[in-house]
């Protein structure tokens, strides 16, 4: 104040007096400043003039109007035996005329089925009475949904043992090679999907320990299982066998081929007495030794024979080409590469036959895979789902790993050589066609076994017609260049073959030894 006096003083006309309101601008800006910074915020309205930045931004999400909440789902309609109507008809049997579970028909629903086959019709007719059977029938027939339709309602029907152990079956299905028991294992699940049934596999080549914690973490109703491996379990008595109910033998026939009966005896030794139990026993053959195996295992059995109008199925086209053992190779290259087919098989009669041309074809640039006893069984399972998604192109087998493979959409089966045993053909070229596909078959007939096709037409009742290859499929084949990145790849691959060929033989000598001890 004293300053502004002095201002005032110095400013001022003279004589004239010193106006207390008559104070500069200044003064009177701070004090409406003061006054404004008491009066309180609400007491001016705000201006609705549009701000930049966060006020420009678009409505906020309560400005929106709210989203309806989705009505909540109706509850899923239950499966009764009405949604699942099969017309009768003539001279055809249906699952609806056998006292099936509601739980096993609608899983039969689910895998397509509508009427039974023949062997379906007559193996189901026996074997729900609980009597014993031996059936005969071609492959492809449906003999597998047979005795697991039959399997599975009879443990349906009769509730197990209060007291039991996690590795005591109630049913056991024995088979003779590993891809057959991943099949039949993999049939059983889909028609268990709606029971409380369990359905295990045991099969050589894989982690005994990754099998054996199956046992510790549930119960074991359904075993599928290859001898070697199963009396493994026996032996260490992790499985125990007498309560088995049911017991299936399937291909007795190739069992008996591959020296495998002397197992099944122990095995066999070690479930209750026949009539005890229902024995089912099935083969391609009825030959005299499969007919004494089944006297000796099973009791007033009856007998199912299903005589195919033809052995070979009507929807695989049949071609032999005569050609010469050194020309096989050219031919089956050029029959791959130019006719663009995406899902071969190839069989050979030998373990080396089968890795020279499944080695020959990956350094050609045909992607291909082997089946054969020297392949680990981690391997032939990423083999066969590789096959069946597309990723591989050609599979190269023998007879015995060939046999039990069921992979629609195989559109050519190639005999590389002719097998000695006439019912081997039928087995091959049963893996196409299937499921009403049409299939082609192709058999080279070389020098070395051009005198297997008339036993395989004796058996078909037919004749198969014999003509030289066309020039464009003996072309030479071109060399192909690899990658380092294949040709790595290829070494590994050849290296791992030959380690497990090397144990395979070590484990033939070694049993070799065994028995002569």
């Amino acid at each position: 104040m004293p300053v502004l006096k002095a201002l005032k003083k110095l400013f001022n006309k003279p004589g004239e007096p010193l106006q207390e309101d008559s104070l500069p601008d200044i003064e009177k800006q701070q004090a409406a400043t003061k006054e404004k910074s008491r009066a309180p915020r609400d007491s001016k309205p705000r201006q609705d003039k549009p701000q930049a930045g966060k006020d420009a931004r678009k409505p906020r999400q309560q400005d929106k109007p709210k989203r309806k909440s989705p009505a909540p789902a109706e509850p899923a309609k239950p499966w009764s035996l009405h949604d699942f109507q099969v017309a009768p008809a003539e001279g055809k049997t249906r699952f609806h005329d056998f006292p099936l579970p509601d739980s096993l028909m609608r899983a039969i629903q689910e895998q397509g089925f509508s009427y039974c086959t023949p062997i379906q019709a007559a193996v189901l007719g026996k074997t729900l009475r609980g009597q014993d059977a031996i059936g005969r029938a071609q492959t492809g027939t449906g003999k597998t949904a047979a005795f697991l339709t039959s399997t599975i309602a009879q443990l349906l029907d009769t509730p197990p043992p209060d007291e039991r152990f996690m590795g005591e079956p109630r049913a056991l299905i024995i088979a003779p090679t590993r891809e057959l028991v991943m099949q039949i294992a993999s049939d059983a699940e889909g028609l268990t999907k709606h029971c409380k049934l369990n359905v295990m596999t045991f099969v050589g080549g894989m982690d005994i320990d990754k099998q054996l914690r199956q046992l510790e973490q549930r119960y074991c109703d359904i075993l599928v299982a290859t001898p070697g491996r199963l009396l493994d379990f026996c032996n260490r008595g992790e499985v125990h066998l007498d309560l088995v109910e049911i017991l299936v033998l399937d291909e007795a026939d190739r069992m008996l081929d591959m020296g495998f009966i002397p197992q099944v005896r122990q095995i066999i030794r070690q479930t209750p007495r026949k009539g005890e139990r229902q024995t089912l026993l099935f083969s391609a053959t009825f030959s005299d030794d499969v007919m004494n195996l089944a006297r000796q295992w099973t009791e007033n059995p009856a007998v199912v024979e299903i005589e195919p109008e033809r052995p070979a199925s009507e929807n695989v086209t049949q071609q032999v080409y005569a050609v010469s053992g050194s020309d096989k190779y050219k031919l089956l290259f050029n029959l791959v590469t130019q006719l663009e087919l995406e899902r071969v098989m190839v069989f050979a009669n030998r373990k080396d036959e089968v890795r020279r041309i499944q080695e020959r074809l990956v350094r050609d640039g045909i992607d291909a895979a082997q089946l054969s006893g020297d392949v680990p069984q981690q391997k032939r399972v990423r083999t066969l789902e590789n096959f069946k998604n597309g990723k591989l192109r050609v599979l190269v087998a023998t007879d015995v790993a060939g046999r039990g493979i069921h992979i629609d959409g195989i559109s050519h089966v190639i005999n590389y050589t002719l097998p000695e045993d006439p019912e081997d053909y039928v087995h091959r070229i049963g893996r196409t066609g299937r499921a009403g596909a049409k299939g082609t078959s192709i058999s080279f007939a070389g020098e070395d076994d051009a005198f297997q096709v008339p036993p395989i037409e004796e058996l078909l009742g037919g004749k198969l017609d014999c003509i030289p290859p066309e020039e464009r499929f003996l072309k030479p084949v071109p060399k192909h260049q690899h990658s380092a990145e294949e040709h790595a790849e290829i070494r590994a691959n050849e290296t791992a073959q030959a380690e497990a060929a090397a144990r395979a033989r070590r484990r033939s000598s070694n049993r070799r030894d065994t028995r002569r001890r």
